[in-house]
């Protein structure tokens, strides 16, 4: 990607969310666009596998602050295409007509003062434009490593499983050094310094008005390397599509559509970078008797008319566990809710949750002719009773 293109990329736009969106809503925005672009609901669309991978450029961009910051600054910065021609050649610039300094001096790391004096940057936007600019009065850059892809999947796990943590296995597939030319590219396993580049990746792309700007180098691709005999695997390219299967550990506690970030997991790096991470968005499967709110579980249980009126003893079943007793007061209305302290979800402190334990006051479909017998009686006994009353009082009160 050339330098003007990166700069005026509007990732706000690619998510669909405005710049002064929170983090709350660029992960919603994310996650609901990747599900509907995933490669694995798309099979064989190769628009929806490039709006996938441009959806998750932007996630790694805007979903990360610091990222997101430096982003707005060169935003503001350069953004509004003030510094580049029409073909994307830098311009004058400035009311004086020329910057007399490399941007390279700006973003890279050997020019932290003069950074500083630029906006108060720092060196940190190095970490979004590295590799783009050139690095001071030399000329030229050493070809850099260059850390791997992230890699984002998808998980469903029982509801169980979500509660007490699980190790699922995952394969998944990305770029990785070709194994036929040990990512060399060359057949030979011997490849050449690039003659357009002398070996450091980058061409400058022109200058004026005092930039040098540079681009990847179009002969190698921004390898520095060029294979005399091209490997037939990777086509040159020393990267190949590689397929793998993880055990990962997804811990306990984890909630429905929860991101998890597991660091150095993703796609191996070029050149002795580093790997990128693994995202694995979890999915969690609905139970038939435990719900969740928060770090609670929830459940429903069932009680007779007799123990909701005349109070009693009642065994609840927990999730994996014994069942517990709780006392049931006389009197206890349908609905009302009671709690099982630490039998609910794990926290990241590793402790528990409650389990709340709402009462339905079960009413019989048949009777036998002791038990109508026995509820006439009680009606009897009850006549004059009317737990309607107050409701009327109430209503022609209002």
């Amino acid at each position: 990607m050339s330098t003007k293109d990166f700069i005026e990329k509007d990732y706000y736009k690619v998510l669909g969310v405005p710049k002064d969106a929170t983090e709350a809503e660029i992960k919603k925005a994310y996650r609901k666009l990747a599900r509907e672009f995933h490669p694995d609901a798309n099979k064989g669309n190769a628009k929806a596998e490039e709006r996938f991978k441009e959806i998750s450029e932007a996630n790694d961009i805007l979903g990360d602050p610091k990222k997101r910051k430096e982003y707005d600054e060169a935003r503001t910065l350069f953004g509004n295409g003030a510094l580049f021609d029409r073909q994307g050649r830098p311009g004058p610039g400035g009311a004086g007509g020329s910057f007399n300094f490399d941007l390279g001096d700006l973003f890279g790391g050997g020019a932290q003062g003069g950074a500083q004096g630029a906006g108060g940057f720092g060196g940190g936007l190095g970490d979004v434009f590295g590799g783009l600019f050139n690095r001071g009065s030399s000329g030229t850059t050493r070809v850099q490593p260059r850390r791997g892809q992230d890699i984002d999947t998808e998980v469903t796990l029982s509801f169980t499983e979500a509660i007490e943590g699980a190790t699922v296995p995952l394969r998944m597939s990305s770029q990785a050094p070709c194994k036929a030319c040990s990512g060399t590219g060359d057949a030979n396993g011997n490849p050449r310094v690039c003659p357009t580049c002398v070996g450091t990746g980058q061409v400058a792309r022109g200058s004026g008005g005092g930039f040098s700007l540079t681009d990847p180098c179009p002969d190698c691709k921004g390898r520095g390397l060029m294979a005399e005999n091209p490997c037939e695997v990777c086509k040159g390219s020393g990267r190949a599509k590689s397929s793998r299967t993880m055990q990962v550990r997804i811990p306990a506690g984890v909630s429905d559509s929860q991101r998890i970030r597991l660091r150095g997991k993703g796609a191996p790096g070029e050149r002795g970078g580093p790997a990128g991470d693994l995202y694995v968005t979890v999915h969690v499967a609905a139970h038939p008797v435990f719900g969740r709110k928060g770090d609670n579980l929830t459940v429903t249980v069932p009680v007779t008319f007799t123990e909701a009126a005349l109070g009693g003893e009642v065994r609840v079943p927990t999730l994996g566990g014994p069942a517990v007793t709780l006392k049931l007061p006389p009197g206890t209305p349908n609905g009302r809710t009671m709690r099982a302290r630490g039998k609910g979800a794990v926290r990241k402190d590793g402790t528990r949750g409650d389990l709340l334990v709402t009462v339905e006051v079960s009413v019989p479909t048949e009777l036998s002719g002791k038990a109508r017998d026995a509820l006439e009686a009680y009606r009897e006994a009850t006549v004059g009773e009317d737990p309607r009353a107050e409701l009327f009082q109430a209503a022609k009160g209002a």
